[in-house]
């Protein structure tokens, strides 16, 4: 079972719908009791980065906690920022802490018409496959809607560009974070949440 975190700014309706799509059973804890047991968490979102507040001190615990067991955890969008030490975008709320650095805002290039939000498709450079991009072909294209991003740090599993150059992909240990929405990223999107929850059946 896959508790599917809602802090009422993650995108859930499509998130279901894929997990639904590849059989992945599934719940949306109302509790933090409701995630015992959890073989795998997912925190979606889209938005401003102070959405996560909703997460408050007990449902970070009991992340870290599940994390820290060996439970595999998925940060989209929003959610992988939040996995970060904090966003520019909300200078004073504090992320989860799992991987090291700031969100930074997108700075785009008016005179390339690289704007900012960056919305559409756009290419990932892998630079290490890990477990959650096993199987996709080089320079796979995923859809992107954001204007901060994270910075290219030794937890960075594939890149993109932008003007600048971000990490679209992380991975430590248990530990995995997509930029992009993989629920509307067809195949690839798809074979990345096979990934995921291949990952959390070991």
């Amino acid at each position: 079972m896959i508790a599917l975190i809602d802090y009422k700014a993650g995108n859930l309706t499509s998130v279901r719908k894929a997990l639904t799509f590849l059989g992945a059973d599934f719940i949306v804890p109302e509790t933090l009791a409701d995630c015992a047991g959890a073989r795998g968490l997912i925190v979606p979102g889209v938005g401003h980065f102070s959405a996560t507040l909703a997460l408050d001190e007990g449902w970070r615990r009991t992340i870290r906690d599940a994390v820290d067991a060996g439970t595999p955890l998925l940060g989209i969008c929003v959610g992988m920022q939040w996995l970060f030490e904090g966003s520019e975008e909300a200078p004073d709320v504090p992320g989860l802490g799992l991987m090291q650095g700031r969100i930074a805002r997108l700075t785009g290039n008016a005179q390339a018409q690289l704007k900012v939000p960056h919305v559409g498709w756009n290419a990932l450079d892998v630079r290490r496959p890990g477990r959650i991009l096993a199987g996709l072909p080089a320079g796979a294209q995923v859809y992107f809607t954001h204007s901060y991003a994270a910075p290219v740090t030794d937890t960075c599993a594939a890149c993109t560009a932008h003007a600048n150059v971000f990490s679209s992909v992380v991975e430590r240990d248990n530990v995995f974070g997509v930029q992009f929405h993989p629920e509307k990223s067809g195949e690839a999107g798809l074979r990345i949440l096979r990934n995921f929850l291949e990952a959390c059946e070991r």
